[in-house]
């Protein structure tokens, strides 16, 4: 079959020096594509596409040396993708990279980011680090890079951070607004980025900062599944394998990653 005009594609961004906590996820995007295409599963999507030739890989960005130029070449190597007609999937790497890949996107678009973590990630700064792994989506809204943020999972809200989110007018769905059946409603053009530790660790043990109480693997595929406009770009984030279970976490980002790209093929 011929292949789409507009094609997801694979980056991978293995970067961890933002962590707060500890180090590892920069060894995430060979475990994740190590995952897809492990003999153990197929590369077909739940809704009956074969992603075989359909999902295209761009590579790893050079995250070497200074992190201000990192993060650059993140957004150059996001933006050329999407001039090529691309939607990138980046493979973390800490959540500080969702700051320059979102920025990649520029001219700053009409777009909803849709973000599933158990944390909001808002800090104004984190420990002094104004690029924390734990500050992307206060960056993101200072500089106008999105015209709304949802964000689903959250359990972990502090006092910095809510004001931040009332600050810019934050819709947060934390986990016990979740169990209530509250779901975000989503039109138009969406950035999807996913922390891997939004997932309750019974599904994502692998990741650096584990938080009880969260997502199912299942939720967040139908939450894949349910939002409504294209889906512009995602990442995927967070995955440590330093600490992961027999590959379970970097299966799951995996399973996610193709549930991403079928969304995007038919959005």
């Amino acid at each position: 079959m011929d292949h789409p005009p507009v094609r997801p594609t694979l980056l991978g961004v293995p970067f961890d020096a933002e962590s707060s906590f500890a180090r590892g996820a920069a060894l995430a995007p060979a475990a994740v594509r190590a995952a897809y295409a492990s003999a153990s599963t197929n590369t077909w999507s739940e809704s009956g596409l074969d992603l075989a030739t359909l999902l295209g890989d761009a590579g790893d960005v050079d995250c070497t040396g200074d992190h201000a130029a990192i993060r650059d070449r993140i957004s150059a190597r996001v933006a050329e993708l999407v001039a090529e007609g691309r939607r990138p999937i980046a493979l973390g790497g800490d959540h500080s990279v969702s700051f320059p890949l979102v920025r990649g996107l520029a001219p700053p678009r009409d777009v909803t980011i849709v973000h599933v973590d158990a944390h909001p990630d808002l800090y104004p700064d984190y420990e002094g680090n104004r690029f924390s792994h734990a500050c992307p989506f206060a960056r993101i809204l200072e500089a106008g890079l999105a015209s709304r943020l949802v964000q689903v999972g959250i359990r972990t809200m502090s006092g910095a951070q809510r004001a931040t989110a009332e600050r810019f007018g934050v819709e947060v769905i934390d986990m016990p607004a979740w169990a209530r059946g509250a779901r975000p409603v989503v039109r138009g053009p969406v950035y999807l980025s996913i922390d891997l530790d939004g997932l309750d660790p019974a599904f994502a043990p692998g990741v650096s900062h584990p938080e009880p109480g969260g997502l199912s693997t299942r939720e967040v595929i139908t939450l894949i599944q349910s939002l409504d406009g294209p889906i512009l770009a995602a990442d995927v984030v967070e995955l440590n394998p330093a600490v992961d279970t027999r590959d379970l976490t970097a299966r799951v980002a995996a399973k996610l990653v193709k549930e991403i790209a079928a969304r995007m093929l038919v959005g």
